[in-house]
């Protein structure tokens, strides 16, 4: 053997593995980071959803769906109106009926809001909601044979003494009438409009 040729051929080897760990992976489906499961809602609606993400039923008519970090749970300001936890809500009749501000009735001709107060910033922590405004409309799909009215409300976040915005969010509405169902997302939440395309009814 040719000792000379050895370094060679290891050099070949050496930026053949170089040249293919700059290969850039594929983006990574809900299947590769833990697959999915089903998770049971009101009314029979299922929903297919990352593995990660958990149900927490709060109260009669309130369910979260926490999907991402949420510094909240567990605390005393876990809930509605607190700050950081990334997650939508699922709500029924008794948070309908009290989701617009000075707790009358909710309907999507307003975002939903049961206060009196000015409500802390879903997404920034120590700022306020300032004025929302819509920003898109429609009826969305939410899996075979329902069709929901669709609510996008942009807002600002500012504080409290000054009213400066120093944050934005989106609260997104499903608002589905005959089944008492309303989801609430202000986070944006990755996946949540084709996820609720093919929910299922049971």
């Amino acid at each position: 053997m040719n000792r000379k040729t050895i370094p060679a051929g290891l050099a070949v080897l050496t930026a053949a593995l170089a040249a293919a760990t700059l290969v850039a992976p594929a983006a990574a489906s809900a299947s590769d980071l833990g697959g999915t499961r089903q998770v049971h809602l009101r009314k029979g609606l299922t929903l297919t959803v990352p593995a990660s993400w958990r149900v927490d039923a709060v109260r009669t008519d309130w369910t979260r769906v926490i999907t991402g970090p949420c510094p909240t749970r567990g605390t005393a300001d876990y809930g509605f109106r607190d700050s950081g936890c990334h997650s939508f809500w699922v709500l029924g009749p008794k948070a309908i009926k009290i989701g617009h501000e000075l707790f009358n009735a909710y309907t999507p001709d307003g975002p939903f809001y049961p206060a009196t107060d000015v409500g802390p910033c879903p997404v920034r922590k120590n700022l306020y909601i300032g004025q929302t405004k819509l920003v898109a409309k429609g009826l969305r799909q939410v899996g075979p044979g329902h069709k929901a009215y669709y609510r996008d409300w942009a807002g600002p976040c500012v504080t409290m003494t000054k009213f400066k915005v120093k944050a934005h969010f989106h609260q997104r509405e499903w608002f589905l009438p005959t089944s008492k169902i309303l989801i609430v997302d202000q986070w944006k939440t990755p996946g949540l409009d084709g996820i609720l395309k093919k929910a299922t009814w049971h």
